[in-house]
């Protein structure tokens, strides 16, 4: 069962996020370079042609990337630094509606240095959805991740993909 943890109980960068608190956002996993979370559509969050605001989409994947590249319980030497974004491309493929849930796969691709490359798909289905890929240690496809467990069985996505989000993310000190 998933958590609602704006509190800042599962992710310290939750605890002062009022955007994701407003957003409604829900975690349902976290692990080291990934991340899943949902939250449902809101009239508010709609554009004028009564779909999901590219805005509101880009900031639920963003969400989403900076919980993946941010440990849950940073180590002492990580304490004095943040993960942020350096840079975000995402592509819209299909809209969504109010009453959908939202779903978000945040994952790792690539880590060096202080620069790290995380893909986050965003599905979107009816109310009630419950289907929650997890984490892909295989390397693979942003859609490989999403459609395959870190176990290697191939599990179905929560709903239709409508959006891939791209992260360039850097590691800076905490000042």
């Amino acid at each position: 069962m998933a958590e609602l943890t704006i509190s800042g109980d599962t992710h310290p960068i939750l605890k002062d996020d009022y955007a994701s608190e407003w957003m409604g956002i829900e975690v349902l996993s976290l692990g080291d370079g990934h991340a899943t979370i949902r939250m449902t559509l809101r009239q508010e969050m709609l554009n004028g042609f009564g779909m999901a605001h590219g805005g509101m989409v880009f900031a639920f994947g963003d969400t989403a990337f900076a919980l993946a590249c941010n440990p849950a319980v940073p180590d002492f030497p990580d304490a004095a630094t943040i993960t942020v974004a350096a840079g975000v491309d995402i592509n819209f493929l299909k809209p969504a509606f109010r009453g959908q849930v939202l779903t978000a796969v945040a994952n790792r691709r690539a880590s060096t240095g202080r620069s790290g490359l995380y893909d986050v798909q965003i599905y979107a289905a009816g109310p009630g959805a419950a289907a929650t890929p997890e984490a892909s240690d295989d390397g693979g496809s942003p859609a490989a991740a999403a459609d395959t467990p870190a176990g290697g069985t191939s599990a179905p996505p929560p709903g239709e993909l409508i959006a891939e989000f791209r992260g360039r993310s850097r590691t800076i000190s905490k000042k």
